[in-house]
C-alpha cells in the first residue's frame, strides 16, 4: 500500500498544468477590447496562453490543443477558458473567431485527445447548447447560460476571472480555488449584477455534475503558492488534493454502501487530511 501511496505522490509532483484562454470575435471595438483583455488576465493570474485578435482562429485553437495532446498525462489539468460570443442554429452552437467558426463538436473531438483532467469554460451567449456534446469523463464543462436561447452578450466571464483573484472565492479557507469554488463566486455574482441593474437576467450559468473533478485547482496563493516552491511540500499539497478529491467520490458512493463502511472511510481520509495539512502548515 505504501509503495503505491508513493508512486502516486510521485505522479502528482511531476503533474503539468495546461492553461488556455481564447477570446472571439467581438463584433465592435468595445466588445474586442473587452475579450482580449479578459484573455490575457487569465493568462496573468492562472498562467498559460492566451490568443486573442486576428491570431485567435479555428486553426490556432486546434494547433494549441494537439499541442498540448502531444504533451500532457493522465495525472495532469488542463483549463480552457472561450470568452466572447457564441451562436446556435438549433442544431449546433458556434463560437464566434475570425474565419471559420469553431464547433462544439469540433472542439469535442480536440479536447477528447488530450488525456489531463480538463475544465473547459464556455463564457459566451447561447454557451449552454454546447454542453452536451462537450460533456466527457475527468471533464469539468461550465457554461455562462443554461440554453441556446439566452442570446445576449454574458457577464459571467468577467467574474469567473475575479473568482481567481479574489481570496473570497476560497470558500473552505485552504489557500486554493477549484473550479467548483470559482463557478459558485462567478454565479453568485452574475445573479446579483442583474439584480443591482434591476434587469431580466439574460444569463443562467450551469456546471455539470463533475463530482470530484470540481476540486479541480485553478490557481493557488499565499502561503500554498510559496510551499509550491519547496518540493517536499508541493508533494503534500497533491496528497491533499487526492485526499479532498477521494472524501468527494466517497460521499457521492455514500447511497452505496453500508453506514459504518462510510463512516470507517470518511473518517480515514479526514484524519489522513488533517495530518497532511499539519505537515504542510508546519
Amino acid at each position: 500500500m505504501r509503495i503505491l501511496v508513493l508512486l502516486g505522490l510521485a505522479a502528482v509532483l511531476h503533474a503539468a498544468d495546461f492553461r488556455l484562454a481564447m477570446a472571439g470575435l467581438g463584433g465592435e471595438p468595445d466588445y474586442e477590447a473587452r475579450f482580449a483583455a479578459l484573455a490575457a488576465e487569465h493568462a496573468k493570474l492562472a498562467g498559460g496562453e492566451f490568443l486573442a485578435g486576428p491570431q485567435a482562429t479555428k486553426t490556432a485553437l486546434k494547433a494549441a490543443l494537439e499541442r498540448f495532446a502531444a504533451q500532457a498525462g493522465p495525472e495532469d489539468t488542463l483549463e480552457l477558458l472561450l470568452v466572447g460570443h457564441g451562436t446556435f442554429d438549433g442544431l449546433a452552437y458556434k463560437f464566434n473567431v475570425p474565419g471559420p467558426d469553431v464547433t462544439a463538436e469540433e472542439l469535442s473531438g480536440w479536447l477528447d485527445r488530450i488525456k489531463a483532467r480538463q475544465v473547459v469554460v464556455v463564457a459566451t451567449s447561447c454557451s449552454g447548447a454546447a454542453a452536451t456534446a462537450l460533456k466527457a469523463p475527468r471533464r469539468t464543462v461550465v457554461t455562462a447560460t443554461k440554453s441556446g436561447t439566452e442570446k445576449n452578450a454574458v457577464v459571467f466571464s468577467r467574474y469567473w476571472l475575479e473568482a481567481l483573484r479574489d481570496s473570497a472565492a476560497d470558500t473552505d479557507k485552504n489557500e486554493t480555488v477549484t473550479a467548483a469554488e470559482a463557478f459558485e463566486y462567478a454565479r453568485r455574482k452574475t445573479a446579483a449584477y442583474y439584480e443591482t441593474q434591476k434587469r431580466l437576467a439574460t444569463e443562467h450559468p450551469l456546471m455539470d455534475d463533475a463530482g470530484p473533478e470540481g476540486r479541480f485547482a485553478l490557481v493557488r496563493f499565499g502561503a500554498v503558492q510559496k510551499a509550491l516552491n519547496d518540493p517536499q511540500k508541493r508533494v503534500l499539497l497533491g496528497r491533499r488534493e487526492e485526499l479532498e478529491i477521494a472524501i468527494e467520490k466517497l460521499k457521492l458512493e455514500k447511497a452505496a454502501m453500508p453506514v459504518q463502511e462510510y463512516k470507517q472511510k470518511l473518517g480515514a481520509l479526514l484524519l489522513e487530511l488533517a495530518r497532511t495539512q499539519e505537515a504542510i502548515d508546519k
